[in-house]
């Protein structure tokens, strides 16, 4: 398929970001995926792979947008988590 193709690399803080941020988003593979593009996600450590492969610059611009966005939101949605615990430690105090 692929006559396109991207690797994105997502470097975090630590090991256990990057595992709740892949598992967060891995669960789409099988959903998104279609005959125009596929990917592949791998967590070594403290870094996300994502491998897109494409058969036109349309579907891997979808792909790439389609992906961006959801590690965003899994981004942003850890963040909430740590502040909502730490703001539960502080009324602890």
């Amino acid at each position: 398929m692929s006559s396109h193709g991207a690797t994105l690399e997502f470097d975090y803080d630590s090991p256990s970001r990057a595992r709740l941020v892949a598992e967060s988003v891995a669960r789409e593979i099988g959903e998104i995926d279609d005959d125009r593009s596929r990917t592949r996600i791998d967590r070594e450590d403290t870094t996300i792979t994502l491998e897109i492969d494409a058969a036109d610059v349309v579907a891997l611009r979808a792909a790439l947008n389609t992906w961006f966005s959801l590690l965003d939101v899994a981004e942003r949605t850890a963040a909430v988590g740590d502040a909502a615990l730490e703001d539960g430690h502080e009324s602890l105090s």
